[in-house]
């Protein structure tokens, strides 16, 4: 790279780091991290074990934001510096391109990070795949889907637990629900909820024939005790039974599965992949919580567009990403517009450019 286009490269990142002071409320930030580590040194702090940790992660989640920004000033500092020097030194001149190249990488991460403002999105996710139309292909289709998601996570360094995973008849996987514990997790793959339909070659088929099949996947948020949910314990049927799947030690010696049944709304949550008893319930009640959060939600969003007068289509339900392994291969997401016919890629995990491109195209349609 000449030395006048890394200078040009240099004056647009000075800019965007100013920009970025703005946009992630920099000082903000370091105040509330303040009060935060304040919290965390006060000798009662371990007492209330939930909050304590709540509190942690949090204080976790805006030291790293920040640390980032700061490297990033460090970053265009050292450039800019290395440019200086490098009318005497070419070597200079390799050292400035290098920094502007990390610089910009950064900086890219941290304008999409900015985009994940909810009260949520920093947080961890719950994500359940179910099958769809399609009977032993759907079941296929879900295990599939499973493997996906949990490769994407494990590529990114988040922490994946299964809760529930339920073999399906003869093939695949009649429901599967994981929570992902990472870096803005929910944020990033609200991307994904919505119909995902697979056309391919079925392998049950005897004749070869193609057959186009669909599963479901539903992404909310993993929420904290200080969230409140009308949830009353006493309308919740709690079922215990023998775990059908992978899990712990007591899996299909012990009645360790559970299953919730919340009776005013009909919402049905299951947990077998934890060791013990206790543990599944506790699990199914944070997917419960999580779900009557986000009915509340829904509720509350539907009412405010009868009153707007806007009429909006049910985004889960809704076909949003295709993936053809026959008579070609593409995989294409029907809102970004985002494609690639590497599909074994996309299904070994390789899902950050249609969820970098989703969030791209959500935020310019605003």
């Amino acid at each position: 790279m000449e030395l006048r286009d890394i200078q040009k490269e240099l004056e647009t990142a000075s800019f965007r780091v100013e920009d970025a002071f703005s946009f992630l409320h920099i000082e903000e930030k370091r105040a509330e991290l303040d009060g935060l580590d304040a919290q965390a040194a006060a000798p009662d702090f371990w007492n209330d074990a939930d909050t304590a940790q709540a509190v942690s992660k949090k204080a976790a989640n805006l030291r790293a934001t920040i640390e980032d920004y700061e490297r990033a000033a460090a970053l265009l500092e050292d450039a800019q510096t290395a440019i200086e020097l490098a009318g005497d030194d070419a070597a200079f001149a390799e050292e400035a391109a290098a920094a502007a190249g990390e610089l910009a990488a950064l900086l890219d991460q941290l304008e999409i990070e900015s985009w994940f403002s909810g009260e949520f999105d920093a947080g961890d996710a719950i994500l359940t795949v179910n099958p769809g139309q399609g009977g032993l292909e759907a079941q296929d289709w879900t295990e599939m889907l499973y493997q996906m998601y949990v490769h994407y996570a494990e590529d990114k360094g988040w922490k994946v637990t299964v809760l529930d995973l339920v073999p399906g008849e003869g093939i695949g996987l009649d429901r599967a629900t994981i929570q992902i514990e990472g870096r803005y997790a929910y944020g990033m793959l609200r991307s994904e909820i919505g119909i995902h339909r697979l056309v391919r070659i079925s392998p049950t088929d005897a004749k070869k024939r193609r057959q186009t099949t669909f599963a479901s996947v539903e992404v909310l948020p993993v929420l904290t005790d200080d969230i409140e949910v009308d949830l009353n314990p006493a309308d919740v049927r709690v079922d215990v039974y023998r775990s059908s799947g992978p899990g712990g030690q007591c899996v299909n010696t012990t009645d360790s599965a559970v299953r919730l049944t919340h009776e005013p709304t009909g919402i049905v949550v299951t947990c077998q992949n934890e060791k013990s008893q206790l543990q599944n319930k506790e699990a199914a009640f944070r997917v419960l919580r999580a779900k009557l959060y986000e009915l509340e939600e829904r509720k509350r969003q539907e009412e405010l567009d009868e009153l707007r007068g806007v009429r909006m289509d049910n985004s889960f339900g809704s076909q949003i990403r295709n993936y053809v392994l026959f008579p070609y291969q593409l995989v294409k997401d029907l809102r970004s517009g985002v494609e690639t016919g590497n599909v074994d890629a996309v299904l070994g995990g390789a899902l950050e450019p249609f969820i970098i491109g989703y969030h791209t195209w959500r935020v310019s349609s605003q």
